[in-house]
């Protein structure tokens, strides 16, 4: 017997008849003996539609109200899978973030969990009863409601696995597991069995969209075992202790698991990157600091960084990357200061995509990037910008060669399957 969280997303629990097929994964798990927890989301869509409605309420909304509107998305999911796993015969109850209670710090809208006190959670698990709890809210110091963040379904799972000290944490999405690239893309992409948790940061720090990265670090630092697997299955499908998803464990674990793994465990790409260069800027102490603290200060995420080598006037030229999303705020604030910076021309391309090469085989094997670099010029695909990690190698290109440059590098890593139906 384990116990084991359940997080069910969105897409899972868009409506009553994907609730009654979320019910019967839940019920199957209990039958198997197992005490069960399971953390929901809100229906697709609905969170959406909540922030729209506390907008249209007042554009100067108080965070704090804006919680309690954005978190009532997930008390319904969480009480109609309560009540539908109890039309199945099973004893189940909703927790809500208040009355466990899922204690939060830090401002509303963007709460980080600080501590949830299980004790209550624990027996009822062990006397047979499904707790069923909303995933992305939590209660202030105050005691007013406040949400995680978008995403933070999965940071509210993994964070009731750690204080439950559950077995593992089974995430339910609309795929069946992690896999070496988007299948979308590859067709002979592979899915992975094992993942380290600091590959899984990497790869959904950089595009992979299976995991909120949140949620991963927060699993890496208290030690949960992760699986992903797909809710969308057959009614006479096995438990999930015998489908095969994709486990995110530590890297001692993996090692024990495969010692002759693959160098390379996937390829990502993300095109929602916008490049950003800055002409002669003065090649002096603190040129760099006065481009990039302003867009520290607003929460701009700059990723890329390459200064060229100073021209003979004592000038350099800085180039970046950012968010799509934030570029034309990220120029405004360039523009602005301008004449504190003193570059000459700001040009902008948002026709630009990411690609990375990451696995934890980086550390102790030479020639990755060197791989990385021949394979894409040899299909003349230029490359912009380039940075690297540990265990990952990222370039910057041109988003119209996206889909060939991963197809090429998935190949050129030998990640490709044997059969494309593997």
């Amino acid at each position: 017997m384990a116990r084991i969280v359940m997080k069910f997303g969105g897409t899972s629990m868009a409506g009553t008849e994907r609730i009654r097929r979320v019910a019967r994964i839940v019920q199957r798990q209990q039958a198997a003996g197992h005490e069960v927890a399971v953390v929901v989301s809100a229906m697709a869509g609905e969170t959406d539609r909540l922030v729209n409605f506390a907008r249209e309420a007042n554009p100067l909304y108080d965070p704090a109200e804006y919680d309690v509107v954005v978190a009532s998305g997930e008390q319904v999911t969480s009480g109609l899978l309560a009540l539908t796993l109890q039309a199945l015969g099973c004893k189940a109850r909703s927790w809500l973030g208040w009355q466990l209670p899922v204690r939060t710090v830090g401002a509303h809208a963007k709460a980080r969990i600080d501590d949830i006190p299980a004790e209550a959670l624990i027996a009822s698990m062990a006397s047979g009863e499904i707790a069923v709890i909303p995933g992305f809210q939590g209660l202030s110091d105050d005691n007013r409601v406040t949400t995680l963040g978008r995403g933070g379904s999965d940071t509210s799972a993994v964070a009731v696995a750690a204080a439950v000290k559950a077995d593992r944490c089974d995430i339910y999405t609309d795929v069946d597991g992690v896999y070496t690239t988007d299948p979308r893309i590859v067709a002979k992409a592979r899915k992975l069995k094992t993942v380290t948790y600091e590959e899984m940061l990497e790869l959904a720090s950089v595009g992979a969209k299976v995991l909120q990265t949140r949620s991963v670090g927060l699993a890496m630092k208290e030690g949960v075992r992760v699986q992903v697997l797909s809710s969308f299955i057959d009614d006479d499908a096995p438990p999930a202790d015998s489908i095969p998803g994709t486990m995110i464990v530590s890297d001692a674990e993996v090692e024990g698991q495969d010692m002759e793994r693959q160098l390379i465990t996937g390829i990502a790409h993300d095109k929602n990157e916008a490049k950003i260069t800055l002409t002669r800027v003065p090649d002096k102490p603190g040129s760099v600091a006065h481009i990039f603290g302003p867009l520290a200060a607003a929460s701009i995420n700059v990723d890329m960084i390459i200064q060229n080598v100073a021209k003979d006037k004592g000038e350099t030229d800085v180039t970046f990357t950012v968010p799509r999303t934030d570029l034309a705020r990220s120029l405004a604030m360039l523009e602005a200061k301008q004449s504190e910076i003193g570059f000459y021309r700001l040009i902008s391309d948002a026709h630009v995509a990411k690609i990375s090469v990451v696995g934890v085989g980086m550390k102790s094997h030479a020639g990755v990037a060197a791989t990385m670099f021949k394979s894409l010029a040899d299909r003349a695909i230029n490359i912009q910008a380039i940075s690297t990690s540990e265990i990952k190698v990222s370039v910057l290109i041109d988003e119209d060669e996206t889909e060939l440059a991963v197809r090429v590098l998935h190949t050129a890593y030998g990640l490709d399957a044997v059969d494309a139906a593997a």
